[in-house]
């Protein structure tokens, strides 16, 4: 599996891409597959939906039923209207009417699904087993899929695949797997980060192919920070969180019209904010890996167009893009970028791993200096707990976001004070990510049954 940049950059809407996203690419399949198969699609009159573990026990607050409701009727997170999506799934939790695919009417209300939080299938935390059964309820066709971050949805049957297996895959015309083979080739081509990852792209786009494709997901980064920035208000939800970005982004034009570098900090942050909370209110945005980490890479980018001179804006959004891409990829293949998996050092770390080596290659790092960054970066967020209030991404999540945006241009910038030699390599931070992710309970694991979930919870929110 050779993995593009645009797999780690897809545009979706929020709250969270392993929960929304992916569940709503799920059901689609699902639905897809039933209606293609002439031996069930005529066959079919209801269909049953099971979530397991974290989906199930942060569905509510992440929308995980209505994005499951919204794919069986076959939209696409991609293009899905987010709000006629969710005012159609309250028509169908009223009046049934569910129709899969938009064309075969089934028997299944958001109230129907089945929640099985404190049951986590053996593959996956993020697990979920959709059913077609016929008129007298006789299963006609089952299938069981994980959720494992970033969008990303894998089958059952495909889940024991191994790592060495998916890295072996494809691997000529990746060029790399592995953080120092990246590094090497670099050095043997004489190319930097961006370019390697060109080379890779190169499979499945022509080079205008790619830079169209990057500069519409900083294009649709960027129209998430003007709309974080310009909506006030109260986030839904039930913590009656507000939406601090307009407020502050009003503050700050004041106090700074010219964006002074001095400043620079806080408006990396502001963007931040104003991604997540949009990101909050079920709003477009673009994984980065995933949704709960969807600030960070737009906002370090913001940056790097706003306060690096002389350099064309969209030729720096490509290049970062397809760093960001290359670094993702390793944390994708070798550990994880999902929070029920390893917690949120998987999707906060592992962005805020990205940002960096993609800020410290637009700043004019060498290869060795950006594998650096990204290796600073995640060494600094190794342990990190996914731990949302009320199953929320709220708090502390949109917090979490800005400030690892800053950690992020403070790691690039570390990167660049030095050679690019250092003690501890990428390769070797990303697997002990990984193996802290596995040491770690349950409870933090985008579960809301521990951390500031437990303990932060205000009297009125019901128990999660």
């Amino acid at each position: 599996m050779s993995i593009s940049t645009f797999d780690m950059f897809k545009i979706g809407i929020g709250p969270s891409s392993s929960h929304t996203v992916g569940p709503m690419r799920a059901a689609a399949q699902f639905a897809r597959e039933v209606l293609e198969d002439e031996r069930t699609g005529p066959q079919v009159a209801e269909v049953a939906v099971d979530l397991y573990g974290s989906l199930a026990a942060t569905g509510e607050g992440h929308g995980t039923l209505d994005a499951v409701v919204m794919g069986l009727e076959g939209a696409d997170p991609e293009d899905v209207d987010p709000i006629a999506g969710r005012e159609r799934v309250a028509r169908i939790e009223a009046d049934g009417g569910l129709l899969l695919s938009g064309t075969l009417e089934v028997g299944l209300r958001p109230s129907t699904i089945a929640l099985h939080p404190l049951t986590v299938l053996p593959q996956h935390s993020n697990g979920m087993t959709f059913v077609a059964l016929d008129a007298d309820g006789e299963e006609v066709l089952r299938r069981t899929m994980f959720s494992v971050g970033g969008g990303f949805v894998v089958d059952e049957a495909d889940m024991d695949q191994s790592i060495a297996e998916v890295a072996a895959e494809g691997q000529g015309q990746a060029v790399f797997t592995t953080g120092d083979e990246l590094l090497r080739v670099c050095e043997d081509r004489g190319i930097s980060v961006s370019e390697a990852m060109l080379l890779r792209e190169r499979q499945w786009r022509s080079d205008e192919e790619i830079r169209v494709a990057a500069l519409a997901i900083w294009h649709t980064m960027s129209d998430c920070i003007d709309r974080g920035i310009r909506t006030p208000g109260v986030l839904p939800g039930g913590l009656e969180v507000k939406r601090r970005a307009s407020s502050w982004h009003d503050a700050l034009s004041a106090e700074d019209p010219v964006r002074l570098p001095m400043n620079a900090f806080e408006w990396v942050s502001l963007a931040a904010l104003a991604v997540n909370e949009e990101n909050a209110a079920g709003g477009r945005v673009v994984t980065a890996p995933t949704n709960g980490a969807a600030g960070i890479v737009p906002a370090v980018l913001h940056f790097a167009t706003t306060y690096i001179e002389g350099v064309d804006p969209d030729e720096i959004a490509v290049r970062f893009l397809l760093t960001a891409g290359a670094i993702g990829s390793l944390y994708k293949e070798h550990a994880s970028i999902s929070g029920a998996e390893v917690g949120c050092q998987g999707e906060v770390g592992s962005a805020c791993s990205m940002a960096a080596a993609a800020l410290c290659e637009a700043m004019g790092g060498k290869p060795a200096q950006v594998e650096n960054a990204a290796e600073i970066a995640m060494e600094h967020n190794l342990g990190l707990t996914c731990d949302p209030v009320g199953g929320l991404v709220q708090v502390p999540c949109i917090e979490r976001n800005a400030m690892a945006a800053v950690k992020a241009i403070t790691a690039a910038r570390f990167a660049l004070r030095g050679t690019g030699e250092h003690f501890v390599s990428l390769d070797t931070v990303i697997e002990t990510m990984r193996q802290t992710g596995a040491d770690m309970s349950e409870r933090y694991k985008e579960t809301a049954m521990g951390g500031l979930a437990v303990t932060a919870v205000p009297v009125s929110v019901p128990d999660c």
